[in-house]
């Protein structure tokens, strides 16, 4: 009978605020579904079967850790809203004589309702549009999927247990609220109003100052290296000032548009700015929560998307050639030459065994060697002077030693150099100086070449790197290995394209892998290790690990989306509740209808869209970060960039005009009501 009862009134308050409850059961259902089907694709074996099936499963799982703990925070944060509207109904039950341990009975029936509604509906939607999603996701990778449908059990109980935990966490903490207020505290809990913060010029000026600290970051930034450095701290930047100048900043704003008279004392003015600096301090976390959401998802979907339909130039950027191989090498002289010429033999006879014409041929040696390059010096030194300039990590710079032997050989050319000259090619960075000295090595004088056949793995490098053609390769790589021979690499690389299907070039990189293998197994030629790479064979894992991306950042972006909506959602709601009073008194001493209207869209207009307005700001100065950042895969394709950033955010302010327009007039009907 007791517990029917309990029962009864956790169903009748749920009902009589459906308003609040069913954005909150959908949104909560969403969250459910959107962890299954990220953690049944994660595990599918039609997945793990595809090319690149690891590398998008492996995305997806980083996914499931992201949505829960998002979960987590921003069930808490939308509860709040909840719990504030039903204080003032719980403190009339204390108040009618029921205490504490009974309004957790009814605390505990509304907590189990929620979540077996959200767990329910959730799982049923999830396992309902699973396969669904896989075959979308097959299908975006270019692949065959089964139209078997299948239940993933394991993500059924992960979903199962991880928001069962969450549900139980949030129901303590409305335990807590409920249980330690004192019966006169719920009551007025609803209509205690923020009291009017005072203008904090200083947390104001701190957040600007965060944002604009922030801002020169980003387009100060020129090395890649340097950006994954402080893309976090910039973040964390950012997201702290929106914070300190959406909450203290807003508050200058209300009061400085309290001084112009002219403004202020107008009907829809008056009203709408007196609102917004009562509950200014609310309203700016809200406000900022929003903007952050709001370039998460721009920053997401813009990046995702990009990397997804620029796979192919990213692929073409790590391999130029078809097939590359590249062996390390003994130390130079006579014993480096033979082993160069017998593994070049080696890998023609698998060439020609293969009916393959080789196209686009790079063939020579390298010596690699890395250190700090400033002032035309490159030094591989560690001493303690450059150990502390490592800290600036624009002056980190690589170099590859050509002979030029090898470039003639190579470019069908008749180059000659005198002694202390060299041919120097640059990606990533510019010579300043016609002169080049290699610390340990020698001084050049430079010549700069206008190409040069990069090898893919120094392509895709993030470092700036140079192609340093020498006469005295062998001189220079001796007296380098002498000084410290771990400071230098020596390599045989050797690039070509054919006239094969993709299948044949993934089974002639094969052979020639395991032609090279056999000959270093010999012992005689003192070779290291052999690295056989083709572009045909890589095109799985870039198609798969862009996108799973591509398709986490869609699930991602929902979800966040999802998040602002309902914050904005809420905001209204509950702020036209507690205006619901207001308005009706200004009604009474002659306000009309019409002119509620224009203080509420003065009101919104003022407010909903100063976090669009600081999302595209924050986007348009991101946008340096994710450039250099996408280096890093190897996407260089800037007017790509560029079109996806601008769709992004038109399609979102879209968007979000339109979720606008409906909590204005949500708001409008609960204030018109009063």
């Amino acid at each position: 009978m007791k517990t029917g009862f309990y029962a009864k009134l956790a169903v009748t308050g749920m009902r009589k605020n459906k308003r609040l409850y069913l954005p909150y059961l959908l949104t909560c259902a969403c969250m459910v579904m959107m962890y299954y089907i990220v953690a049944y694709l994660a595990t599918s074996p039609v997945l793990a079967a595809m090319k690149g099936g690891d590398s998008v499963q492996a995305m997806l799982g980083m996914g499931t850790m992201v949505i829960l703990v998002f979960s987590v925070l921003f069930l808490f944060y939308t509860n709040s809203f909840l719990m504030r509207r039903r204080k003032r109904e719980f403190g009339l039950y204390n108040i009618l004589g029921m205490d504490k341990r009974n309004l957790a009975r009814i605390l505990a029936w509304e907590s189990f309702l929620v979540a077996l509604v959200s767990l329910v509906s959730g799982l049923a939607l999830g396992v309902g549009l699973s396969k669904l999603s896989e075959l979308l996701l097959v299908n975006l990778l270019g692949e065959k999927a089964t139209l078997a449908f299948t239940v993933s059990g394991a993500a059924l109980w992960q979903s199962v247990l991880f928001y069962a935990g969450v549900f139980l966490f949030i129901f303590l903490n409305a335990l807590r609220q409920v249980c330690a207020a004192r019966p006169v505290d719920l009551m007025r809990a609803e209509s205690a109003g923020e009291k009017p913060p005072r203008a904090n010029w200083f947390l104001g000026l701190l957040g600007a100052a965060l944002l604009v600290a922030a801002y020169i970051i980003s387009v100060r930034i020129d090395n890649p290296i340097s950006a994954v450095t402080l893309f976090f701290v910039a973040v964390l930047m950012v997201v702290v000032g929106t914070y300190l100048l959406f909450i203290a900043g807003s508050v200058v704003v209300c009061r400085i548009l309290k001084w112009d008279k002219k403004f202020y004392y107008q009907p829809r003015h008056f009203v709408s700015v007196s609102s917004m600096a009562y509950r200014m301090k609310r309203n700016g976390a809200g406000l900022a929560s929003i903007c952050i959401l709001a370039t998460m998802v721009l920053v997401m979907i813009s990046t995702t998307t990009c990397l997804f339909f620029g796979a192919e130039d990213s692929l073409r950027t790590r391999y130029p050639n078809q097939i590359e191989i590249s062996v390390i090498l003994p130390t130079p002289g006579d014993a480096s030459d033979e082993a160069v010429g017998k593994m070049q033999a080696a890998a023609k006879d698998v060439i020609a065994a293969h009916g393959a014409a080789e196209k686009n041929a790079a063939v020579y040696r390298s010596a690699y060697i890395a250190g700090l390059f400033k002032d035309g010096v490159l030094d591989t030194s560690m001493t303690d002077s450059s150990a502390a300039n490592m800290l600036s990590v624009g002056n980190l710079c690589q170099a590859y030693l050509i002979p030029l032997s090898d470039y003639n050989a190579m470019a069908g050319t008749d180059e000659t150099l005198a002694a202390g000259e060299a041919l120097v090619f640059s990606i990533h960075t510019r010579l300043q100086s016609d002169s080049l000295e290699i610390a340990g090595g020698g001084s050049y004088r430079v010549h700069t070449l206008d190409s040069f056949p990069v090898p893919g793995s120094a392509a895709a490098q993030i470092l700036p790197s140079m192609f340093v053609v020498v006469p005295d390769f062998d001189a220079i790589a001796s007296r380098l290995c002498a000084k410290d021979s771990t400071a230098i690499s020596l390599s045989w690389f050797f690039g070509f394209d054919t006239d094969l299907d993709e299948d044949a070039q993934i089974a002639l990189n094969r052979e020639i892998y395991y032609a090279l293998r056999d000959l270093r197994e010999t012992g005689a030629l003192g070779m290291g290790n052999i690295d056989c790479q083709s572009a045909a064979g890589e095109r799985g894992d870039f198609y798969g690990t862009y996108g799973g991306l591509f398709f986490l950042g869609i699930l991602l972006s929902f979800v966040f989306v999802s998040a602002a909506v309902l914050i904005i959602y809420y905001k209204q709601i509950s702020e036209g509740y507690e205006d619901q009073a207001r308005f009706d008194i200004m009604q009474k001493v002659g306000m009309t209808r019409q002119d509620i209207r224009r203080s509420i869209n003065a009101q919104l207009l003022m407010v909903f869209f100063l976090p669009l307005v600081f999302a595209a700001l924050h986007l348009a100065f991101a946008f340096p970060f994710i450039r250099k950042i996408l280096i890093l895969f190897n996407l260089t394709n800037l007017t790509l960039l560029v079109g996806v950033t601008a769709a992004s955010f038109v399609v979102f302010a879209a968007f979000y005009t339109v979720v606008y327009r409906a909590t204005s007039n949500a708001y409008y009907h609960i204030v018109a009501k009063g």
